[in-house]
């Protein structure tokens, strides 16, 4: 694991914080969230003594069925029934003034409008991948699993890699302190590597004039790297969803399923490499909702091969460990560890 001690803040800049609340004390419960296209993840949490995140309450929600952010927050407050005075979100996306910029929320998010509505005394916003890179020092060795690499973790950047509902990624360098960069890799071009890729490629710019990695490396992205491969081979479609093709794929009897999710790891391995040359990362982590969910594909896969493929840099590449971790709460500790550091009173 890389080192960074759990005191010291990282201090990376918010999206964005809206305050009309009382200072915060050591050892006082908040509310942090994990936000993204799909669910929510929120938490009533503290910093413990031992200077880890406690989880003393625990919700999920289905983004779709809430009619906002505010929503959820003020059912959360009201479930646990401490209230909103401290909240902090990590959440998909950028602000563009007091309005978040995200193309898969399933609802429009300003920053006062949901502090107003949730009655929340203080409000910090920070991208969600940016709070999982946060989160890196808090993880179990034990709870991870090298797809890639040396048994081992380096001591410079870490590079988070997340394909969900959309394809989250950040950076975290070493310290002291430790800081996050944060980025929209995901709205990166695509770049692919076969001819098959390239196949694809063309199918989806007719459909797009930009064809960005987020078309391919996320839940949408294997559906539409699925319908691409069924319309190249004059096949009927029978899979919807990420879940029906990822279910298709691991029974074997759907030769577009099968296809679709090795394209889509291979992609990812190819992506996580020039994502890791691009920083200089010596430790790769993938997280995000999808990864952990096709283990066993993305184990025996092209991802390893894909992400050394870089010429002469191919030998460097392949001393870079890739770790895959579950996702599970990381978003939300990692949110609440950045928010406890920024806003406690000393």
């Amino acid at each position: 694991m890389h080192d960074a001690s759990p005191s010291r803040a990282t201090p990376a800049r918010p999206l964005a914080a809206d305050d009309d609340g009382a200072a915060m004390a050591p050892g006082d419960a908040f509310i942090a969230a994990d936000v993204g296209g799909t669910h929510a993840r929120v938490g009533q949490v503290r910093m413990g003594a031992d200077g880890r995140i406690e989880v003393l309450d625990f919700h999920q929600y289905a983004c779709a069925g809430w009619p906002s952010l505010a929503a959820i927050l003020r059912d959360f407050a009201g479930r646990s029934g401490h209230g909103a005075a401290h909240v902090v979100v990590a959440i998909a996306g950028r602000l563009d003034g007091d309005e978040l910029v995200n193309a898969n929320l399933p609802w429009p998010v300003s920053l006062a409008h949901t502090r107003r509505e949730a009655g929340i005394g203080q409000l910090a916003l920070l991208n969600d991948f940016e709070a999982v890179a946060c989160a890196m020092p808090f993880i179990d060795p034990a709870a991870m699993t090298r797809v890639c690499g040396p048994d081992r973790a380096g001591v410079g950047p870490a590079l988070v890699l997340g394909p969900g509902t959309g394809l989250g990624a950040a950076v975290r360098l070493p310290g002291p302190p430790p800081q996050v960069l944060a980025s929209e890799a995901g709205h990166a071009a695509l770049a692919v590597g076969n001819a098959r890729e390239l196949a694809v490629l063309q199918r989806l710019q007719q459909r797009w004039p930009h064809v960005d990695v987020e078309r391919l490396l996320s839940g949408p992205g294997l559906v539409n790297a699925y319908q691409a491969l069924c319309e190249l081979d004059a096949r009927v479609p029978a899979c919807e969803t990420p879940a029906a093709i990822t279910r298709a794929a691991g029974e074997g009897g759907d030769p577009a399923a099968v296809e679709a999710l090795e394209m889509f790891c291979a992609l990812l391995g190819s992506f996580a490499g020039d994502l890791a040359l691009t920083f200089g990362a010596d430790t790769v982590y993938l997280a995000g909702g999808i990864p952990a969910q096709i283990k066993p594909q993305l184990l025996r896969s092209g991802f390893a091969a894909r992400f050394a493929n870089k010429g002469v840099l191919g030998p460097m590449l392949a001393q870079v460990p890739v770790w895959l971790v579950e996702h599970g709460q990381l978003g939300l500790v990692g949110a609440a560890a950045w928010y406890h550091h920024r806003y406690i009173t000393r």
